[in-house]
């Protein structure tokens, strides 16, 4: 049996180290998931579309994205796809 991970509060900062998002454990996630879907059922079509516009111009976004593309190919030939 292998020993759970406990995780807290993780803050996720960005290149100056301003606190821009945090990760919640699931009970406390559950306690304001709620009020995050209306907040962002909110917002338009428009807005949603100029996001990932602006996302696809961002220089660490489309890195970030890349290196996790690679690691999801890595773990996915390592566990799912059959040797040759």
């Amino acid at each position: 049996m292998m020993a759970a991970t406990v995780i807290g509060h993780q803050l996720i900062t960005d290149v100056k180290g301003n606190p821009v998002g945090v990760i919640l454990p699931l009970p406390e996630f559950a306690l304001v998931e709620e009020t995050l879907r209306q907040l962002s059922s909110v917002r338009g079509t428009e807005e949603k579309l100029a996001q990932m516009e602006q996302a696809a111009n961002d220089v660490l976004f489309m890195d970030d994205l890349r290196h996790a593309i690679s690691d999801f190919a890595d773990t996915d030939a390592t566990w799912w796809e059959p040797a040759e």
